[in-house]
């Protein structure tokens, strides 16, 4: 059958053609941010009265809607599995329900929890030979492309990527089309502090390097100061317009790569038009599904690997808490352990956790290298797992260090004003 006769027998669809093919107690498998498909899902919602036990089953979501807020009942309930600024406080009011993970094992999980389980998507429109593409995303989702029944929206402004993240016309039960923009998030600019994180960060990585980082002011200062560097890789779970400055400065070849070598390989993009405009049929980007970017396996085969990852709270042994704030979820883990993992087992790898040294509350400024983490904390990334910690006034290298001198070296780290008080809680804990 010709192209042209496939996408006429999978004819463009109303968003609520989706309903047709809901069971009662099915599970949605949505992408994170901008692979979500709104007007599939919005006609979902508009219909949650012919619903019965349906779940949505999604990491970062960006859109705020009803069924985040509880709106439906049991009719359709959302489950998290990472908080966004958009389902954070959904969740702290108990309506919608949060699962832990490490980013690596979502696939996994999903498949244990979903009975039945149905794909929808947002995708680009597709190629000359009927592909189309998750765009933005692989994220969990490309993994369940032929497992699992799919039902896109073809969005005219998702650009179309490479990688393990196409979807033949022939996979999918419908399809309609949409035209919004894709959601944004403009870089952040690094502050004093951020820069002098980035420079102690930045002078540690070698030419050659493969290098994992994320989005956020200490991110963007770290990529900014990278551009003497030669000959760069790139394997990170969140591809940022950060990179793109590298790419035009010549510095991500990808050349000493194992895995892909010459491409920049992520499992989503997330960051402004410039990024998507980037994205679009460039083949030296591909995305590819979590389960492969975050296996740590797969990270440690890559020599000289740098993990970049920040934190809210470092205590003096070195434990991480990434994803609480006063005992509140306020995230969840990500892909910070499998990067950790990942390049502790690389040779030649790098660990970094990087932190302000102090937080701003409304009592003044705390320290966030602290003597002990707080009853409720979650430990997000094990003390036996990080390597080097980064503040404004250094880096504690910590594998391989004693109690005592993991504490010493925390302790000169921290902001000046709060390095007396430390000192003396790691006394009276016989730390030092």
């Amino acid at each position: 059958m010709s192209i042209v006769n496939l996408l006429a027998d999978r004819r463009v669809s109303h968003p609520e053609a989706v309903l047709e093919h809901i069971e009662p107690h099915s599970d949605l498998i949505v992408p994170l941010a901008n692979g979500e498909p709104v007007t599939l899902l919005d006609a979902i919602e508009a219909n949650a009265d012919r619903l019965v036990g349906v779940r949505v089953h999604q990491m970062h979501a960006l859109h705020d809607r009803p069924s985040l807020h509880g709106a439906f009942g049991d009719r359709l309930r959302h489950n998290a599995y990472f908080l966004s600024p958009v389902t954070r406080p959904r969740f702290q009011a108990g309506e919608l329900d949060f699962v832990p993970n490490n980013f690596s094992e979502v696939y996994a999980i999903m498949c244990q929890r979903a009975r039945k389980p149905l794909v929808l998507a947002s995708v680009s429109p597709p190629d000359r030979h009927g592909n189309f593409s998750l765009g933005t995303n692989a994220d969990y989702v490309a993994s369940f492309i032929g497992r699992a029944p799919m039902f896109v929206e073809v969005n005219e402004n998702m650009p179309h990527t490479f990688g393990r993240n196409q979807v033949h016309v022939s996979q999918v039960l419908g399809w309609c089309e949409a035209s919004y923009p894709l959601l944004e998030v403009p870089p952040v600019e690094p502050g004093d502090a951020d820069r002098a994180i980035g420079a102690l960060v930045a002078e540690r990585i070698p030419d050659g390097a493969t290098i994992q980082t994320g989005i956020g002011a200490i991110p963007n200062a770290i990529l900014s100061q990278l551009v003497q560097h030669r000959d760069l890789g790139v394997h990170t779970e969140l591809l940022s317009d950060g990179l793109i400055d590298l790419v035009e400065a010549g510095v991500l070849t990808g050349t000493k790569k194992l895995n892909n070598r010459t491409k920049m390989v992520g499992t989503f993009a997330l960051g402004t038009v410039r990024l998507y405009d980037f994205l679009h049929e460039n083949g030296a980007v591909e995305l590819w599904p979590v389960r492969y970017v975050n296996d740590p396996r797969r990270i440690s085969q890559e020599s000289n690997f740098v993990s970049i990852n920040a934190t809210l709270a470092v205590d003096l042994v070195g434990q991480c808490a990434s994803e609480t704030i006063e005992g509140h979820y306020f995230s969840g883990s990500g892909g910070q352990a499998d990067f950790a993992r990942g390049a502790m087992y690389s040779q030649g790898g790098q660990g970094f956790i990087v932190l302000r040294s102090t937080a701003s509350t409304p009592h003044g400024p705390v320290s966030r290298i602290v003597a002990q983490l707080p009853a409720g904390e979650v430990v997000t990334t094990q003390k036996n797992t990080v390597d080097k910690v980064v503040t404004e006034f250094g880096v504690a290298e910590l594998r391989g260090s004693s109690v005592a001198e993991r504490a010493r070296k925390l302790i000169a780290i921290a902001h000046p004003d709060h390095r007396d008080e430390l000192t003396a809680h790691a006394r009276r804990r016989g730390f030092i």
